[in-house]
C-alpha cells in the first residue's frame, strides 16, 4: 500500500512540474522573441538568414508562419463555438516597450480567450509593418498579435489585419505612449477594453503554425481574422515611424496543411 502511494506522489509531483515548465519555456520563448538581438529584418540577419544564425531554433521547420491564405482552397467549417473571446474592459496593460523588432504591448492577467475548449491568458500585443499574413496574396498595412498562453504553455495568437480609412480609438490610445526609442520602456498600468475591436463577430480562418521571430516555435495555433479593422493613415504612419522597417517575415510554405474558414 505504501508503494502504491508513494508511486502516486511522485506521478502527482512531475505532472505538477511538467505544467509548470511548460508554462516557463513558453514564457522563454517569447522573451528569447523580445530580447533576441542577432536576428533582424535586414542585411545579413535578415529573415532569410534565420536558420543560419539561430541554430536551435525552429524557423527551418516544417510548419512555419506566416502563410498566404488562398479563401476557395480553405476548408470551410462552422465555428461551432470553438473560439470564444472573453476580453474584459477592466484588464490592465503593465508596460510598452520598443524592443528594436516591434512596439509590445504588455498585459497584466486579466483577458483571455477560449480557444478549442482550452484557455489561454493574453500576455502580450505586438504589430508588423505591412502584415506578415496575407489573404488572396493582398498585403495589408498593418497586421496586431495578440499572443495568448495556456497554463499548459501552448500558445495561440490572434492575427487583426489592419486597412486605412477612419481613426481608431483604440490605437489613439495605443499610441500615446510613442514614440519610443529602440530599447526603451515605459510603465502604464492603465485600463484598455479590446472588446471594440468586435473580434467575436468577425469570421476568421485557423491553421496550424509557429511565431513568425525566432526561435519561430512551432505547434501554435494561428487565428487570422478574415475582416480587417480600420484605422487612419497617420496610424499607420505612426506606428512604421517607431519600428524597423518592414518589419515582417516573408510567407511560409503550407507544406500541405490545411487551413480552416470558420465561418
Amino acid at each position: 500500500m505504501k508503494v502504491k502511494f508513494t508511486l502516486l506522489l511522485y506521478l502527482l509531483v512531475l505532472s505538477t512540474f511538467s505544467c509548470k515548465q511548460a508554462g516557463k519555456e513558453a514564457h522563454s520563448d517569447l522573451n528569447h522573441t523580445n530580447q533576441n538581438s542577432h536576428w533582424s529584418y535586414s542585411g545579413e540577419t535578415s529573415p532569410e538568414h534565420w536558420t543560419e544564425i539561430e541554430k536551435n531554433s525552429d524557423c527551418d521547420g516544417q510548419l512555419q508562419s506566416p502563410v498566404n491564405i488562398i479563401h476557395r482552397s480553405a476548408d470551410s467549417v462552422k465555428t461551432d463555438h470553438n473560439l470564444k473571446i472573453l476580453y474584459t474592459p477592466t484588464t490592465l496593460i503593465s508596460e510598452v516597450e520598443n524592443n528594436g523588432h516591434s512596439i509590445q504591448f504588455d498585459f497584466e492577467p486579466g483577458d483571455s480567450i477560449n480557444y478549442k475548449n482550452d484557455t489561454y491568458f493574453l500576455k502580450q500585443i505586438h504589430f508588423h509593418e505591412p502584415s506578415e499574413h496575407k489573404i488572396n496574396g493582398v498585403i495589408y498595412p498593418i497586421e496586431m498579435h495578440l499572443v495568448h498562453v495556456s497554463k499548459s504553455g501552448k500558445i495561440t495568437v490572434l492575427g487583426v489585419l489592419g486597412e486605412e480609412g477612419d481613426e481608431s480609438q483604440l490605437f489613439e490610445f495605443f499610441e500615446s505612449f510613442l514614440p519610443l526609442e529602440n530599447g526603451s520602456k515605459k510603465e502604464i498600468h492603465q485600463k484598455i477594453d479590446l472588446s471594440s475591436l468586435f473580434l467575436e463577430d468577425k469570421h476568421y480562418y485557423s491553421y496550424g503554425g509557429s511565431l513568425t521571430t525566432p526561435p519561430c516555435t512551432e505547434s501554435v495555433n494561428w487565428v487570422v481574422f478574415k475582416e480587417p479593422i480600420v484605422l487612419s493613415v497617420e496610424e499607420v504612419l505612426k506606428l512604421k515611424s517607431n519600428m524597423p522597417i518592414n518589419n515582417y517575415r516573408n510567407e511560409q510554405p503550407l507544406n500541405g496543411r490545411i487551413v480552416h474558414y470558420n465561418y
